[in-house]
């Protein structure tokens, strides 16, 4: 490995030893014509050494200054044409430097919440480590990992966790720097990537290649119009096919990995084809145990309560990603140096994930009506949730402004949920209208803070007549694929008829409950109105005193 590192140093620095045994050379010469010079000047006439003298030092002046200044001209462009490439290379060149493995600094044991997703990479980690077992059976090391999966949930992390375990250099870029509105300048800067990666493969036995959002430069191709920056895409994209194919004179152990959150079909199919992303790892949401795990992480690096229960926080964050776990922690710090506390309790916590999940509080008076219309919408939502949701908890109950919102009922999910039932949607629809239906009931008239929660329902409604066939009428299919020109208006007008007909059934079911419970509904707006803020205890308190029970 160290013969190879000389090897290639002398490759790619072979001008620049020319350029130092050249100023040797001028060195040396003019040592010596200086001893030859200084010798002949022993052996002048007197007279004319005397005259050679006064002149001498304005001579020395001109001369010396003339060629500093023109050494220095000489020096820079000669540096700025043949190692900087006359701009244009810093132009078309990638200036990624590699960082080693170790210097990477993210431990395989430091990454939590995704046990599955490293399970895969693990695999491609001892492959990469021990590549000399695997060219032993005649098999190649795999030429690419995608990562797929939503933001937030450590895509990233399991990259460099990755280049740690394995100890290779690793070249962290966005798939946005490749993106030029010049045509070439994407493709040169692949190259570019690909040749400095072979070079650290050659003298450190492999190297790590990380795009982030990937989807940037690997989109679907789009018809070439010659021009512009379809063109540009187009032969951004190719070129890193021809890099990923490994079409050259050796197969240097050089994996990409590539990130992304959105579908995976949005990327284009010949990326996505064996022998260039061989292995997909998807990246998602950590569940229960895992959740508890990234708040022990996150919680161990803080001063907090050790009296927590973690089990219950992770419960609460059903659908939390690390991301977002990590966010509460932190905000649970400032919220605590705000109340002048030593240590983060659960107090802490808990506001920190109401003030990220609904906004900042804001400071605004409302007229007495405003806040009694709000009391009683958000009173809705509440007693709604609690009978026709079979999954959401009714957490807390505010009629303070938080961001956008004049009010808010918290109602996060009791377990981690990857399809949903008719029920469920049913239920979510209910709740929705609920906070109209109970203005209309007491006041007579509704408000435009319902606007929100009507976007909430019609697209849920929607969905479920045009995607999902949940309609009355056995409309099954999913005409959301189909352009809507290709749909006759008859069919338009049956789908838009039931998606109507499922928010208006929904609505008359909330306005028999609210009805029949006006009690309840008057007693949550009261109490409400007099403390502003109910939590899980105080609600479920007040259920218990009227004689209810959720309805499951």
């Amino acid at each position: 490995m160290f013969f190879r590192k000389i090897k290639l140093f002398f490759k790619f620095n072979w001008i620049k030893l020319v350029v130092v045994i050249a100023l040797i050379a001028v060195t040396i010469s003019l040592v010596i014509l200086i001893s030859l010079g200084l010798k002949s000047w022993q052996n002048i006439d007197p007279w004319f050494r005397e005259q050679t003298k006064a002149g001498l030092p304005m001579s020395l002046y001109l001369y010396s200054v003339g060629g500093m200044i023109n050494g220095v001209v000489f020096v820079f462009l000669w540096y700025w044409v043949l190692f900087r490439g006359g701009g244009f290379q810093q132009f078309t060149h990638t200036k990624k430097k590699a960082i080693a493995g170790e210097d990477v600094g993210v431990k395989w044991e430091d990454i939590i919440g995704m046990e599955e997703a490293k399970q895969e990479a693990l695999e491609v980690v001892k492959l990469l480590k021990d590549r000399a077992q695997l060219q032993r059976i005649g098999g190649k090391i795999l030429r690419g990992i995608l990562l797929l999966g939503p933001p937030g949930c450590g895509k990233t992390y399991l990259a460099k966790g990755i280049a740690t375990e394995a100890g290779l250099p690793f070249i962290s870029m966005s798939g946005s720097e490749f993106v030029e509105m010049f045509v070439g300048v994407g493709a040169s800067r692949i190259r570019s990537l690909f040749k400095n990666a072979r070079q650290l493969a050659y003298t450190e036995g492999g190297c790590i290649i990380f795009i982030d959002e990937i989807d940037a430069v690997g989109a679907q191709r789009a018809m070439d119009q010659g021009f512009g920056g379809t063109t540009e895409h187009n032969t951004t994209l190719n070129q890193l096919l021809v890099e990923m194919d490994g079409l050259k004179e050796k197969d240097y152990n050089v994996v990409l990995i590539g990130a992304t959150n959105v579908k995976e079909d949005s990327l284009d199919q010949a990326l996505l084809r064996p022998g260039r992303f061989d292995r997909k790892i998807y990246v998602y949401e950590p569940n229960l145990s895992d959740r508890q795990k990234i708040y022990e992480y996150y919680l161990s690096k803080i001063n907090y309560d050790k009296s927590m229960d973690l089990g219950h926080l992770a419960r609460r964050s059903v659908g939390k990603t690390p991301a977002d776990i990590a966010n509460i922690v932190r905000e649970s710090t400032l919220i605590a140096i705000r109340n002048k506390k030593e240590t983060v309790g659960l107090k802490e916590i808990s506001e920190a994930m109401e003030r990220i999940e609904m906004g900042i509080t804001r400071k605004i008076t409302l007229t007495s009506r405003e806040k009694e219309m709000t009391a009683y919408h958000e009173a809705g939502h509440l007693i709604v949730t609690y009978f026709y949701h079979p999954t959401d908890d009714v957490f807390k109950a505010t009629i303070i402004p938080h961001g956008p919102s004049l009010g808010a009922v918290y109602t996060p999910p009791r377990e981690e949920l990857h399809n949903y039932t008719r029920d469920m949607i049913l239920g979510s629809i209910k709740s929705a209208v609920a906070g109209y239906a109970a203005e209309k009931v007491v006041f007579g008239t509704t408000s435009s803070g319902a606007g929100n929660d009507f976007s909430k329902a019609t697209s849920l409604a929607h969905n479920m007549v045009w995607r999902w066939g949940m309609s009355d009428a056995n409309i099954i299919g999913d005409y959301m694929s189909i352009p809507t020109e290709q749909l006759s208006e008859d069919l338009k007008n049956k789908l838009n008829h039931e998606t109507q007909k499922i928010i208006h059934d929904c609505l008359k079911d909330v306005n028999e409950l609210l009805s029949k419970e006006k009690n309840l509904l008057d007693r949550f707006a009261k109490e409400l109105l007099e403390k502003e803020e109910l939590d899980y205890d105080q609600i479920q308190a007040i259920f218990n005193e009227y004689g209810h029970k959720r309805r499951t």
